[in-house]
């Protein structure tokens, strides 16, 4: 497998709107082209550049997506917990938030999303242990209401998959009892969002919900969870990946499930724009191969968030060259990590980095040593 080197490493383009990645890593698409017979060869590419043709616009003005900003840095957890609030709030633009959570509360500092719709708004996840997100939710829906000049709007409360880190807000938020937020609660199963998202055959069929003028479609991605969707935002071109694709450690209890997941996420954004791909967690460091050791509370020189269409496409490259034997594989952005089926949890050596990592960063939370 050759291997890629991705672009906007500095994430220095943070704030543009682009769909053209595809086409950054043609060897992906038309690898297998070289074996067949040459007659057949041009009228295929030809066809194949045209369906990624229908994912670009015919300007480099961004289209009808909505444009939004990116921060080039997030806060993580430090290097002073006592300045760093529970909660960073990003407005990408007026009718998107992006939350994080911080690093002083939970090592896993995962990213959660609020879309607001003409009737409907809806929360992507809703935290990990001592996120305390109520009160930064509320604020931020309470000003959006204000900004709009209205006195209450639904919010639908789903979830990337089912793991304690992005499930933990669920009993605080349910319990709100706010009249101007009324909850429209999915829980984080298969069936809940089959039925909810009219995701006729899962994992096979997509779904989708309608916030008002503003449609977002489901894709259930299996693989790193038994329940796992990903959701895509025309209106912006916004991709969300969950934990099945991010800067990261990306594991992988199932593999034939993951590798299934990532090339119908792939067919389904046929013809789509895609701005960003966003997950919910930062692993990585800016300096290429590189990661933060699991447990850390805080991640100075921390990789940017957002990913691109070629990332997935280079996800899927580096799977299908491992299918006969899954094993770990780090890429510039990511790591792909099998999980060992024997093993509970992520084994032992990575449990001895986790507690050791934790020992020395808690100890250190109120002013972390500069690295």
């Amino acid at each position: 497998m050759k291997r890629i080197t991705p672009l906007n490493r500095d994430c220095s383009n943070a704030k543009a709107v682009t769909g053209r990645a595809a086409l950054l890593y043609p060897h992906l698409v038309f690898g297998k082209l070289r074996q067949m017979k040459p007659a057949l060869v041009l009228p295929l590419l030809l066809l194949a550049a045209a369906s990624f043709a229908h994912a670009q616009f015919p300007e480099p003005d961004g289209g009808d997506l909505e444009p939004g900003v990116l921060p080039l840095t997030w806060t993580t957890g430090g290097p002073k917990c006592m300045e760093i609030p529970e909660w960073q709030v990003h407005e990408y633009n007026p009718d998107l938030y992006i939350l994080r959570q911080s690093g002083c509360t939970d090592a896993e500092m995962p990213f959660l999303y609020l879309f607001f719709g003409k009737d409907r708004g809806l929360l992507w996840d809703t935290g990990s242990r001592n996120g305390d997100l109520v009160p930064a939710l509320q604020r931020v829906v309470h000003n959006w209401l204000e900004r709009n000049h209205r006195e209450s709007i639904t919010l639908v409360v789903t979830h990337s998959h089912s793991h304690e880190d992005h499930i933990w807000g669920d009993a605080a938020v349910q319990a709100m009892h706010d009249p101007a937020i009324p909850i429209e609660f999915v829980a984080p199963t298969v069936e809940a969002a089959s039925k909810f998202f009219a995701i006729d055959a899962w994992p096979t069929s997509t779904g989708q919900i309608d916030l008002g003028e503003r449609v977002l479609s489901i894709v259930p991605i299996p693989g790193h969870d038994q329940y796992a969707i990903a959701l895509y935002d025309r209106r912006t071109g916004i991709l969300l990946t969950g934990d099945n694709l991010y800067p990261g450690r990306l594991y992988i209890p199932d593999f034939p499930a993951y590798k299934a997941s990532t090339e119908r996420l792939i067919a389904f954004l046929e013809g789509k724009p895609v701005a960003h791909v966003l997950g919910n967690h930062i692993e990585e460091t800016r300096t290429p191969f590189k990661d933060f050791p699991i447990g850390s509370i805080y991640h100075p020189n921390e990789h940017c968030l957002e990913l691109s269409f070629g990332t997935l496409l280079e996800l899927e490259d580096g799977l299908k060259s491992m299918e006969a034997a899954p094993h770990r594989m780090a890429f510039a952005d990511f790591t792909i990590w099998p999980l060992d089926p024997k093993e509970h949890g992520l084994g032992p050596q990575m449990e001895e980095i986790y507690k050791r990592t934790q020992a020395e960063q808690l100890a250190n939370k109120w002013n972390q040593p500069a690295k």
